[in-house]
């Protein structure tokens, strides 16, 4: 009898290839090789708002689901610190200053969506971000302190005071994930829904990097 794949390390298999197209984005890969501006930092902090703000306020909704709310913990709270971020990069009217980008826009919808009504589909999406967060993210959070000359102002999004030890919390998250009550079907779904959720990253970072032109093109102009 073949070994069963573990519904983590299935969902990490076919999630892959998607992960990389989307970290390998040009938008994300300027501002890691330190070709990025501060601008386009902020550009990118702007966007994490609509998108934590839409996915944290699915998480309220979500806390008396019995599948989803077993993966909500206040230890993953982000809205916060990006608030934070926000006030030390942009200033105290951040919020008149800020808009989503058209992807952005589509990102929130759906996060709405699934978030109200399918427990299977408001986890995918709370995997794709908080799992990333602790992961590649603590890596860009480092890389922009040191980029910018930041200490903890600006980068709070990536500060996880709450959680010690990262690796311990996802191994405990992708058991979560395994013990999970889905069928085969369902984990179908929430893979796919995964990669929906790359797809907007991808997407998003594309929407970026057209800004980050539009502004060079005023700029010179």
């Amino acid at each position: 009898m073949p070994d069963v794949i573990p519904f983590s390390v299935a969902l990490r298999e076919r999630s892959s290839e998607a992960h990389s197209s989307s970290e390998g984005a040009d938008f994300m890969s300027d501002l890691m090789k330190g070709e990025g501006t501060r601008d386009d930092y902020i550009a990118l902090v702007a966007q994490h708002w609509f998108i934590y703000d839409a996915l944290e306020r699915a998480a309220e909704r979500m806390r008396r689901d019995p599948v989803a709310s077993v993966f909500i913990t206040d230890k993953l709270t982000r809205l916060p610190a990006l608030e934070a971020d926000l006030e030390f990069l942009v200033g105290p009217d951040w919020r008149d200053e800020i808009e989503p980008l058209p992807t952005t826009r589509r990102y929130v919808e759906r996060i709405e969506k699934v978030g109200s009504t399918w427990a299977g589909g408001f986890v995918a999406h709370h995997y794709t971000r908080y799992l990333g967060d602790l992961s590649g993210g603590q890596f860009i959070g480092k890389l922009m302190a040191r980029r910018f000359g930041f200490e903890t102002n600006g980068i709070g999004f990536y500060i996880f005071h709450d959680i010690a030890d990262p690796k311990a919390f996802k191994d405990v998250y992708r058991e979560q994930l395994d013990a999970a009550p889905w069928d085969a079907a369902e984990k179908e779904r929430v893979i796919e829904e995964v990669l929906l959720a790359y797809r907007f990253n991808t997407e998003l970072f594309e929407d970026l990097a057209a800004a980050k032109a539009g502004r060079r093109a005023v700029a010179v102009a």
